[in-house]
């Protein structure tokens, strides 16, 4: 099974965490699977391990006991307004330098830290982003995520752990929250949408892909000590994406060219600035850095998005239902 055989996830009981325990146990791993609070997989290569606090080091300590590799998905994983810096700080870069400073103690082979695409950018850009682009956040998020990969990065320099940094970019999936599940339930409702002119093109990565990439960097040497932006292959504009999912969904993918400056009025008007932000700006990296190493995407970002509206289909058309 290569350098990994027995792994620890943190942040199991967020939605990439569950997704990344139940395929790696699918695939013969072992796991342990940590989480702020008690939880239960229905498969006995899990080991479910609940954790308070990682910045504490006797609790850093004995998550990292026994393993050959770390992939730490834990983290405040969307940025909010209400929250202050600090936070983000205790949770994204605290938490991590304890648990690589364990890692190192406990000479564990591998450590993946999962970061995300706003460690180096905002939610749009002008330019294509790649690994050599200056990294930039705009945000307390995206700055504690830039901060957890230097801590961690010092906390192993000169060790025989070898780390790996991944850098998502925004992530979809059966069972996602935040932004993405936000876009499937307006891409759901039963009427013509007005996003048929949006020419905005985003760069998105499925679930499944994002896995993959983990799976490969755990077991190859060429992704030792690099950070690597994770993505689909190709990028898409915002009306292709919002069609994907509404096939989906089994909805009519007519979308009705509403100008982009005259949509952008509505949505500011009633006061969704970021939502046209997000609407109308680009965000395309080049994640051609892991694909050079031998990685590729196995699903093709269209027919994943389209695969993602069908599972959530029930959720979505339920939430529709009790509105009206």
């Amino acid at each position: 099974m290569g350098i990994a055989q027995r792994i620890l996830v943190t942040g199991a009981s967020g939605f990439i965490g569950q997704h990344v325990v139940r395929v790696l146990a699918e695939r013969g791993y072992s796991v342990r699977a940590a989480a702020r609070h008690p939880i239960v997989f229905d498969s006995p290569r899990v080991e479910g391990v609940a954790v308070g606090d990682m910045s504490r080091s006797f609790a850093a300590e004995f998550l990292v006991r026994g393993v050959d590799a770390v992939v730490h998905a834990a983290g405040l994983s969307h940025a909010r307004s209400d929250l202050p810096a600090a936070a983000y700080t205790a949770i994204n870069v605290d938490a991590t330098r304890q648990l690589a400073r364990a890692a190192r103690s406990a000479r564990v082979k591998r450590f993946v830290l999962m970061s995300s695409i706003r460690a180096q950018v905002g939610v749009t850009h002008p330019d294509i982003v790649t690994e050599e682009t200056p990294a930039a956040p705009t945000d307390a998020y995206g700055r504690s995520k830039l901060e957890a990969e230097k801590v961690m990065a010092a906390a192993l320099e000169g060790s025989s752990t070898r780390w790996t940094v991944l850098r998502p970019v925004l992530v979809y999936g059966p069972g996602v929250k935040g932004n993405m599940a936000a876009l499937m339930r307006i891409a759901g409702l039963p009427v013509p949408l007005p996003f048929g002119a949006l020419k905005a093109r985003r760069s998105l990565v499925s679930i499944d892909n994002l896995i993959s990439a983990v799976q490969y960097v755990l077991q190859t040497q060429t992704a030792e000590n690099t950070a690597f932006i994770v993505a689909d292959r190709d990028a898409l504009t915002m009306a292709d994406i919002i069609r994907a999912l509404r096939r989906g969904m089994g909805r009519s993918q007519l979308l009705l060219p509403v100008p982009d400056s005259s949509l952008a009025g509505l949505l500011r008007l009633a006061g969704k600035a970021d939502l046209a932000d997000r609407l109308m700006g680009d965000l395309v990296v080049d994640a051609a850095r892991l694909r050079r190493i031998g990685w590729a995407p196995p699903e093709t970002a269209a027919d994943a998005l389209a695969a993602s509206a069908t599972a959530m289909r029930p959720a979505v058309r339920g939430q529709e239902a009790a509105t009206l």
